[in-house]
């Protein structure tokens, strides 16, 4: 790494001589304008929109627009006058707790590395910091800029992060905040179940750039002269409208199963929760509801079927007795020529 900027951390009567290095670089695959027929790079030029002569960089300034079309035109010497441009001190003001620093403020991030002698100082302001848990509120001068900064420990060295003023951040004016929005108990506690069932511990190592890498692929491709042949993506159908409870249960399913858990059954080993005690008391009155039907539908064929019963026998009864009439037809007979003779 290359140091960006020297200078000195000024820790009440104590000066650290330190260097500076970017903590962060960013990884975007830069391309450069081309003409697409020859691949020549597009150069721009820099003109006067007035007289339209390309202008050198000696003869730029700088223009303050004041609006109507009039500017104030500003030099290198009317900045050489103003205040802590050139300092070199990284003034500390105060030490804070960590978490009072809102993160929105953050900006950059630099290394502190000790310079010459500075090796001691340096080590017992980190040892210090560490120990106090937290965190000090410096200012300090970069690029022309005097900055709001913090120092803290990161990995055995002091880093500095520069920050934002306060009012460089913005206050938001939506207007959903102004509408009297209820949510239900059962909804939060089902919301606070999915936060639940997603918790783990953040190990950044585990997140990639994937689109950075897939574009990565596509030039090496080009430059071997190769085909890259991309999997064809199944565009999902935008899901209806559901219900917030039906989708946050849902949810939270989905993420148990992600994690390789088992989704809660009836009957299970864990304590029962407002929100299954809920579920299993709804699915119970609809089991219930379901079976309700179908018994008293078998209660009536079987009042029914009791009821034909007696029918059936009072036929039977009347049938028997309507075959002895032949019977009693032919003893009658019998009996006449006995009388006869």
């Amino acid at each position: 790494m290359r140091a960006i900027w020297k200078g000195a951390v000024s820790f009440g009567l104590v000066s650290i001589g330190v260097k500076l290095y970017s903590a962060t670089e960013e990884k975007d695959i830069r391309f450069h304008q081309v003409h697409r027929e020859d691949g020549g790079r597009i150069r721009y030029k820099r003109t006067c929109s007035v007289c339209g002569e390309e202008v050198t960089y000696d003869d730029i300034a700088k223009g303050y627009d004041i609006g109507g079309g009039e500017m104030v035109i500003l030099t290198d010497e009317d900045f050489a006058d103003l205040p802590l441009t050139s300092s070199r001190a990284i003034d500390v003001l105060e030490f804070v707790p960590a978490e009072q620093v809102d993160p929105i403020l953050y900006n950059k991030a630099y290394f502190l590395e000790p310079e010459g002698a500075a090796t001691k100082p340096y080590v017992l302001l980190r040892d210090a910091l560490t120990d106090s848990e937290r965190v000090a509120i410096v200012k300090v001068a970069l690029r022309q800029r005097e900055q709001l900064a913090t120092l803290r420990v990161r990995e055995g060295v002091l880093l500095l992060n520069t920050m934002l003023w306060p009012d460089e951040i913005r206050t938001p004016d939506f207007g959903f905040l102004d509408e009297d929005l209820k949510v239900r108990p059962p909804e939060l506690a089902m919301a606070s179940s999915l936060i639940d069932s997603m918790t783990g511990e953040f190990e950044p190592d585990v997140f990639t750039d994937d689109y950075r890498a897939a574009l990565q692929e596509v030039i090496d491709a080009k430059v071997e002269g190769r085909e890259v042949v991309q999997p064809e993506e199944v565009e999902e159908a935008p899901a209806a409208a559901v219900d917030l409870m039906a989708a946050l249960k849902a949810s939270v399913e989905r993420a148990k199963a992600a994690r390789g858990e088992q989704p809660a059954r009836g009957g299970g080993g864990g304590e029962p929760t407002p929100i299954s005690s809920a579920r299993s008391a709804q699915k119970a009155a609809e089991k219930k509801a379901a079976k309700a039907p179908a018994k008293k539908t078998a209660a009536k064929k079987t009042a029914e079927k009791k009821a034909a019963e007696p029918a059936k026998k009072t036929a039977a009864k009347k049938t028997p007795a309507k075959k002895a009439e032949p019977a009693k037809k032919t003893a009658a007979r019998k009996t006449a020529p006995r009388k006869s003779a």
